[in-house]
């Protein structure tokens, strides 16, 4: 697994008081949205640090604030107020291009829909990080994308288009691409959402497996029943957070 191969100058200057083990750290973080009817403040007062090797699982009710913070971690979006040091970077220092390499080295997204490209087989969108991150030789891209698809146990749909997978088998392309590049964080928006109750068990178990081997793990989701799987769970309400229980 790499290990935050993207340095800031200005982020060392910090100095080790912002590191220690904390893969994540949000300080006083907001962030603002404008509507029709004024401005609309999704998340407030966030101060959340995290350590590697974390399993945590973001909970609250549909408008809490969940994928906002995990778009945010993932550095899709920048916050109105506040600091994201993530992977010994602080992304407000990043321009749109360095914070598109930052992410293509330091965080794996799985999202709820999938969102695999249709025309596009399932190794060859496994690959497709790999080319957009050029950390992978490109001799080595397909080979890298099958032992891959063989650690989630789909190697046998390789060759095939995604809509000739079930749900879970999707599921599973879509985790085999997140961790194309071997990214330190793995975060997940609902991952389950659309799951059956055997194959939902089978993927939490697939990311409970990634975690033992050192991943930092992030799952956002409205079910609070996942703490078997996870190490911590952190409840938002109203955009905070209203608990943070570690197991």
């Amino acid at each position: 697994m790499q290990t935050y191969p993207l340095q800031q100058n200005a982020t060392k200057k910090r100095g080790s008081q912002h590191r220690e083990n904390h893969i994540i750290d949000l300080r006083q973080m907001q962030k603002d949205y404008e509507t029709p009817s004024g401005s609309f403040t999704a998340l407030q007062d966030i101060n959340l640090r995290i350590q590697a090797g974390e399993f945590i699982a973001v909970v609250g009710k549909s408008g809490s604030g969940k994928t906002t913070l995990l778009n945010l971690l993932a550095g899709i979006d920048r916050p109105t107020k506040g600091e994201a040091i993530i992977a010994e970077t602080n992304l407000g220092l990043l321009t749109e291009s360095r914070l598109a390499e930052w992410r293509g080295r330091n965080v794996g997204l799985v999202f709820q829909f999938f969102q695999l490209l249709p025309t596009l087989t399932v190794a060859e969108n496994v690959m497709l990080p790999m080319d957009f991150a050029e950390i992978i030789p490109a001799a080595k891209r397909r080979v890298k994308a099958l032992e891959l698809l063989e650690r989630v146990g789909i190697a046998d749909q390789a060759d095939k288009l995604p809509n000739a997978l079930s749900g879970g088998q999707q599921q599973r392309a879509a985790i085999a691409r997140a961790l194309a590049n071997d990214p330190p964080i793995l975060m997940a928006d609902e991952p389950t959402g659309n799951l059956d109750e055997a194959t939902r068990t089978s993927v939490l178990e697939l990311f409970a497996k990634l975690n033992a081997e050192g991943r930092t793990i992030i799952i956002v989701t409205h079910e609070r029943d996942i703490s078997s799987y996870t190490n911590r769970q952190v409840t938002l309400v109203d955009g905070r957070v209203a608990d943070d229980t570690q197991r």
